[in-house]
């Protein structure tokens, strides 16, 4: 806990409005959607609440409470819209959690440089709305759009249903402004491209909120489609069509949505092509003969639509039943959901020639485990492989039977030359086997940690650090 010179010295600098340290705030802002019974060995570090919450208004008040937790040797906890899946928001030693949702202005919409500059609180769902007065859309929609905030997006490199033609969040980032560590304001060029030393802004993708705080951030936006066409394909196997994806993709074909699945009625791939008319039209015609050469068949629009049309009510369904709740009930309500066994999904990214092998492997580790695979599917690019497991009925074991299976899966889709998430980041979930992932990696960005931030006071406990 926080003394009381402190309490007033925090007071100061964000107003006693913006700043919370009673238990019902502390509960309800010291999780995001990670909950204990998906976090397995890491489930002991999500115990900890925040000292503090403070909602900052403008990026002077952040860079004096970054000095401020500097001088007092306090952790601070960037938050976005709390609904990361791998405990990237979580105070797992303890500080200030700052909800970076006060800085939610759109400072620009530019239809000429096709970007936007908004700030780090910005709700993705929010900044659609903006865009499209301007005949503008974001090319980043995950299942969270209507909670998910720009910089949160941006410090996970989150993936959405776009992914297959924009690539991912951090990929559609021109320029960034973000509070280091030492209380500088760093802005990097809102251009493309340079070749004047590195790119900073990948410093900042992906990284969690482990080397500075982003505080706004320039990203490209795209025309609204002229056109828009659905496609649903149904394969005899998953293998076809694997194959299929590869070829689409080889071709240059470049759909919207991507995603092949398997589960109980079968092998399916949705299609979503957007944009001018007549790329469209092609790129649909051609892909349905291409699906036709790997034996699919071509099922209309109809259940492509209804995927699309149902992308987001997981998302909304979490926002209006779980996350203003205390966390312990959060907890509770999801746990007796689940009928006391839980699931979990595998995100891995592979070489495109290990993808198929991958899965076959993975499902002799599962049925080892006892573990149901529900569903199999590549999602955005064929490199994209996911799974959603569930484990047997025993539920005294259900947890340590699934993380095993899991731990398993992940490490085998790192022997095969691949990486053991590419969509939700690594937060404290994943952490022990972060070293087996990055390798060397790891030891530069310890480095860049210690030379960054000495005193350790940005999100610590992240990213193996």
């Amino acid at each position: 806990m926080l003394d009381t010179h402190l309490i007033e010295s925090l007071a100061h600098i964000i107003g006693s409005d913006d700043l919370r340290y009673q238990i019902e705030d502390l509960e309800r802002y010291s999780a995001d959607a990670l909950t204990p019974f998906r976090a397995f060995s890491a489930a002991p570090r999500l115990d900890r609440m925040a000292d503090a919450v403070v909602i900052p208004r403008s990026v002077e008040q952040v860079v004096s409470l970054v000095k401020w937790a500097v001088e007092n040797r306090i952790p601070l906890v960037p938050y976005g819209g709390g609904t990361g899946v791998m405990g990237a928001a979580y105070p797992v030693q303890g500080g200030i959690v700052i909800d970076l949702k006060g800085l939610n202005r759109i400072l620009e919409v530019n239809p000429t440089n096709l970007t936007a500059t908004v700030e780090a609180g910005v709700v993705l769902d929010n900044l659609n709305i903006a865009l499209e007065e301007h005949g503008l859309m974001l090319g980043h929609d995950p299942y969270s759009v209507q909670i998910a905030t720009v910089a949160g997006a941006i410090s996970t490199n989150g993936v959405g249903y776009l992914a297959a033609h924009h690539g991912s969040m951090g990929q559609q980032v021109v320029g960034m402004e973000v509070v280091l560590p030492t209380g500088q304001v760093l802005t990097t060029p809102s251009v493309p491209k340079y070749s004047a030393g590195p790119n900073l802004n990948h410093l900042f993708i992906g990284s969690e909120g482990v080397f500075g705080i982003i505080t706004k951030a320039t990203l490209k936006v795209f025309r609204l489609p002229e056109k828009q066409v659905y496609a649903t394909i149904r394969f005899p196997t998953f293998d076809a069509g694997f194959k299929a994806v590869i070829e689409l993709f080889a071709l240059g074909l470049r759909p919207a949505l991507v995603d092949l699945s398997e589960w109980g009625r079968g092998v399916f791939l949705y299609m979503l092509f957007q944009g001018y008319t007549e790329a469209v039209e092609s790129q649909h015609r051609r892909a349905l003969q291409l699906c036709g050469s790997f034996s699919g068949t071509d099922l209309g629009p109809a259940d492509a639509l209804d995927y699309w049309e149902k992308r987001h009510d997981s998302g909304i369904h979490f926002r209006d039943h779980f996350l203003n709740q205390p966390r312990s009930v959060r907890w509770e309500r999801l746990w007796s959901a689940l009928d006391g066994r839980g699931f979990d999904t595998l995100h891995t990214a592979l070489p495109v020639s290990q993808v198929l092998e991958y899965k076959h492997r993975c499902q002799e580790i599962m049925a080892n485990h006892r573990v149901t695979v529900l569903e199999s599917s590549i999602w955005g690019q064929p490199e994209f492989f996911s799974m959603l497991l569930q484990p047997g009925t025993d539920k005294d074991t259900a947890q340590e039977t699934l993380a095993h299976a899991m731990d398993e899966a992940l490490t085998l889709a790192q022997d095969l030359g691949g990486i053991m998430e590419y969509c939700h980041g690594v937060g404290v979930k994943l952490n022990h086997l972060l070293a087996r992932d990055m390798g060397v990696s790891l030891d530069v960005i310890r480095s860049l940690k210690s030379t960054l931030d000495p005193a350790n006071i940005m999100n610590p406990g992240k990213l193996g650090l």
